[in-house]
């Protein structure tokens, strides 16, 4: 299908006139559902070609082809009542005492999802719509992926909540950076939608694995975790349409766990993710960690945690904020934490604008490794290419800008992008991780309006942070 883009717009706005809908949160949730039904519908037809003994978890009256793909099918109050009344409540209490993992996410997703649609004829139409796309054909689905990345950019309110779409430009550089081979275990913490995970495992199938035997180990090794109902939904979606029969993603908060209770069996090799930052935690969530390191500040925590879960001689690749860069007290004892536990060889400091149109905050990669201490950091400043003065919606970082990094990543030598700082010279600072590109006196500096926002917002961020100290001591005092 080569008009796919626009059968996607054209759904969307079908939904637009169905007055249950409001805002672009429910219709990515209803387009979520829908989409999901289907591809899971797509997966279970595949999987009844290949293994004689395999049942769809789905009762047959409620798969996808026996109610949606009709056209002249269900329409009107019949449909909106069979949706409402048998659907959904079927999906959320199937049977999961076998151990049935398809099972157990199908209910999951169910359980944390609604149908916002009042109007069973504007439902109709979203499904024929929806059907014209096929997904047991490889070219649709492959042509699906950049959509697919297209409506979750399009969650511009998740920036609201501490939560960002990473560009596919970096999860591929980071993932490449990292380079995760087959049978190691790969974790992303905070998911989201799955970004980081369906980047790991196109790059191990770039290995050249048998996709009948290997397959197997990437369902195993490849693990997520997210708990907000939405992007969870996405995530298994997203892995369902890169062949992966039961994705590995635990619909749970990973911070919500008692930090020393990970031991041996939960650690892995590499870690990819880009943790919510921005958002204070869960009430009490930071109880689960020791008293020296609890903070309200979810990327504080999420560093502490990932630094945790890898093995010795295991490696990561992180987004953080400038905000966890610097700091005293709890955010400068993780920081410490992290330069003794782990090799944090690499800082590759980005443009305010790599997250727009949600945020303008400054943001860094992080690349360690666990198991010897940090001696000294290299830093790399990433340079807007000539012309662009912020990157934008239409104008996003792309993977091409990394490949003088790339050249520099083996053979590292100081120059006007590039510097190094010891760990004597940052233990003097109080690990402050915040390092200036030494080379471009302050006063030469020139910043986009962007940046100017992103500092003004530091700024302010700043003397909050002062005030409730100053309270605190006088409460306290």
């Amino acid at each position: 299908m080569k008009n796919l883009g626009g059968n996607i717009k054209r759904l969307r706005n079908f939904m637009r006139q169905d007055p249950g809908v409001s805002g672009d949160g429910q219709r990515i949730e209803q387009l979520g559902w829908l989409l999901f039904l289907k591809i899971l519908d797509a997966s279970d037809k595949e999987l009844e070609l290949l293994k004689d003994d395999f049942v769809s978890v789905v009762p047959e009256p409620l798969r996808w082809g026996n109610w949606a793909a009709d056209k002249e099918g269900m329409t009107g109050d019949e449909l909106r009542n069979f949706i409402d009344s048998k659907l959904f409540p079927t999906l959320r209490s199937l049977d999961i005492s076998t151990g049935n993992q398809r099972a157990a996410i199908v209910r999951e997703i169910f359980e944390g999802t609604n149908n916002y649609m009042k109007n069973g004829t504007i439902i109709r139409q979203v499904l024929n719509s929806l059907n014209e796309i096929d997904f047991e054909s490889s070219e649709d689905r492959h042509l699906f992926g950049d959509i697919y990345e297209t409506i979750l950019r399009e969650l511009q309110t998740a920036g609201a909540y501490g939560e960002f779409y990473t560009p596919r430009a970096l999860t591929e550089f980071m993932t490449e950076m990292v380079n995760p081979m087959l049978g190691e275990k790969v974790l992303d913490p905070a998911c989201g939608t799955g970004g980081f995970l369906t980047c790991a495992i196109n790059h191990l199938r770039q290995q050249g694995l048998d996709q009948v035997r290997d397959l197997e180990t990437l369902e195993k090794t490849i693990k997520g975790m997210e708990f907000k109902p939405l992007p969870f939904m996405l995530a298994v979606t997203n892995l369902f349409l890169h062949d992966i029969e039961v994705p590995n993603i635990e619909y749970t908060d990973s911070l919500n766990r008692e930090y020393t209770s990970i031991g041996d069996a939960d650690r892995v090799d590499v870690i990819l993710a880009n943790p919510p930052f921005g958002a204070s935690v869960t009430d009490g969530v930071q109880d689960n960690f020791p008293m020296s390191y609890r903070t309200t500040e979810s990327a504080d925590l999420f560093l502490l945690l990932m630094v945790r879960y890898l093995h010795d001689g295991g490696r990561a690749a992180i987004v953080l904020p400038d905000g966890s860069l610097t700091g005293d007290g709890v955010k400068a004892r993780i920081r410490q934490h992290l330069l003794e536990s782990c090799n944090l060889h690499t800082i590759i400091r980005l443009p305010n604008s790599v997250f727009q149109p949600y945020a303008s905050v400054a943001t860094n990669l992080l690349f360690f490794t666990k198991g010897k201490p940090t001696k000294e950091i290299w830093y790399w400043e990433h340079q807007l290419m000539e012309g662009v003065k912020a990157y934008s919606k239409k104008k996003p970082i792309q993977k091409s800008e990394f490949q003088s990094l790339k050249a520099w990543w083996g053979q590292r030598e100081e120059s006007e992008y590039a510097w190094r700082v010891s760990f004597a010279e940052l233990e003097k600072t109080g690990f402050n991780l915040d390092v200036k590109n030494p080379h471009v006196p302050e006063q030469e500096r020139s910043y986009s309006s962007v940046e100017l926002l992103g500092m003004l917002h530091d700024s302010f961020r700043k003397s909050d942070e002062l005030l409730d100290s100053l309270k605190k001591e006088r409460i306290n005092g």
